[in-house]
């Protein structure tokens, strides 16, 4: 019987474990977790009433695989609630609804005119290089005005990234694959739109391989979906099906290889398995990795990871004098503030506020200014504060304060990124049963993370078959 031992009890390990199990169920599989707790990023926090999100709060629901998944646990998706399809930037000092059609952007004040016109030059604009920034490909396509007020916002609220330093092929694959086939975005979509008309309904896959029915647009298609009570429902209900198999407050230390074995040194012992699975972050594998293979491991400690704040505001719903009709807000580079955007979190989803209150969920840092996200308690408190006041119209301190700080928290595909992970994948064919997987890679988000613990299940599967 082959020993699987997969390093890391977030969604990525526990789902690869949940996985391989449900392909074959007889397997020898361990997960190490270092913390007490698992789930990692995945984690919901009951505070004074309030349902508050410390990492992730759901995912997108254009992707079947994790649907699949939830159903196949037996717990129960709870989509966004329809006003939450509003969202607003904050742009020249007020909040702007985002357009959700031309005409209404056409009379937006989103962009100026010239900036509205510089747009329609993209269809004439030229093809780029195979990789660039996303700020290279976006000034290119659409011009600086709309980097600055759309997409800089957009990069920030997914990734709390940097579009001058983010990879366009690794973050937005999709929007470079529109220009790649079919020369432009405006390009792209009239030809898919012309196309699925054709289909009956049916969108064309793009050459990526993606869904054929996969929403093309720059912003992420989908709806956010979570459950009842957080997105940490999902983790939970796989440990409870994983069960004995699970070890937590076990550190990973080293690996050795020892004949067709690997051996893990963690802080209780050793732990032999055929086949190691790290999905782990990219820097807790280099650390594993350092002694074994210096080339792999100087890869992933390459992978930047950025301080970000999540800080919790719970209120009385006449205190907050804006009407908080909808998803929340972004707010660009260029504006000056010292936070990256406020989700509504009790106007999306039920459960996270009780009845007469209201829950603002506010991230601070991010690549561009990290360390805002490390500023102590009451600096923190009073930055968030003071940019929300005059916003929302706060008409006092609140309620409930919750913080929540990851010193490392999303992964950045910067420029190169492709290029990282060729590497990899090159050398870990010197190592047969060693695997990476988890958000470092080819994905951020819960769907990303699910998504390839099975693709990695079914490679693994594969492998025990030949």
């Amino acid at each position: 019987m082959k020993r699987i031992a997969i390093v890391g009890g977030g969604l990525s390990g526990l789902t690869t474990a949940y996985a391989l199990l449900g392909r074959k169920n007889d397997l020898d599989i361990t997960v190490l977790e270092s913390d007490s707790r698992l789930g990692g990023k995945i984690w919901t926090d009951r505070a004074d009433g309030f349902l508050c999100e410390k990492g992730a709060n759901g995912f997108l629901d254009n992707k079947p695989r994790t649907l699949e998944l939830c159903k196949s646990l037996g717990i129960e998706p709870l989509r966004a609630n329809e006003n939450a399809a509003k969202r607003y930037i904050f742009v020249n000092g007020k909040l702007n609804s985002l357009p959700e059609s031309p005409p209404a952007f056409i009379k937006s004040d989103l962009l100026s005119w010239k900036g509205k016109l510089r747009m329609l030059f993209e269809y004439n604009a030229p093809k780029g290089p195979d990789d660039e920034t996303v700020a290279d490909f976006i000034i290119r396509r659409l011009g600086k005005e709309a980097l600055d007020k759309l997409i800089d916002p957009m990069t920030s609220g997914i990734y709390a990234g940097d579009p001058y330093t983010m990879s366009i092929t690794s973050c937005f694959p999709r929007i470079k694959e529109l220009e790649q086939q079919y020369g432009g975005l405006f390009k792209g979509l009239l030809k898919i739109r012309k196309e699925k008309k054709r289909r009956g309904g049916v969108t064309p896959p793009l050459q990526d391989g993606g869904s054929g029915n996969d929403k093309v647009s720059v912003a992420p298609g989908g709806k956010l979906t979570s459950f009842y009570n957080g997105a940490q429902t999902m983790t939970d209900a796989l440990a409870t099906e994983l069960g004995d198999r699970l070890r937590t407050g076990v550190s990973v230390q080293g690996i050795v290889k020892n004949g067709n074995r690997y051996q893990l040194h963690t802080s209780g012992n050793t732990v032999e398995a055929d086949i190691v699975i790290l999905a782990s972050p990219a820097y807790a594998s280099a650390e594993i990795l350092r002694d074994f293979d210096g080339d792999i491991s100087k890869a992933l400690s390459d992978i930047p990871y950025p301080h970000v704040a999540v800080v919790c505001f719970g209120y009385k719903k006449e205190k907050v004098g804006h009407l908080l009709d909808g998803f929340g807000f972004l707010v660009p580079h260029i504006e000056g503030r010292k936070i990256l955007g406020t989700l509504w979190d009790s106007s999306i989803f039920p459960n996270r506020a009780t009845e007469g209150h209201a829950l603002l969920r506010t991230m601070v840092g991010g690549a561009k200014a990290p360390d805002m996200a490390m500023l102590a308690d009451n600096r923190i408190i009073s930055a968030v504060f003071d940019e929300l006041k005059p916003i929302l119209t706060l008409k006092s301190d609140p309620d409930m304060v919750k913080i929540y700080r990851w010193d490392k928290a999303i992964p950045q595909y910067v420029l190169g990124h492709a290029d990282k992970l060729k590497l990899l994948d090159d050398k870990l064919r010197a190592w047969p049963g060693l695997y990476l997987t988890g958000n470092s890679y080819r994905g951020i988000g819960m769907n990303d993370c699910v998504e390839s613990g099975y693709r990695l299940a079914d490679e693994i599967i594969a492998g025990l078959a030949v």
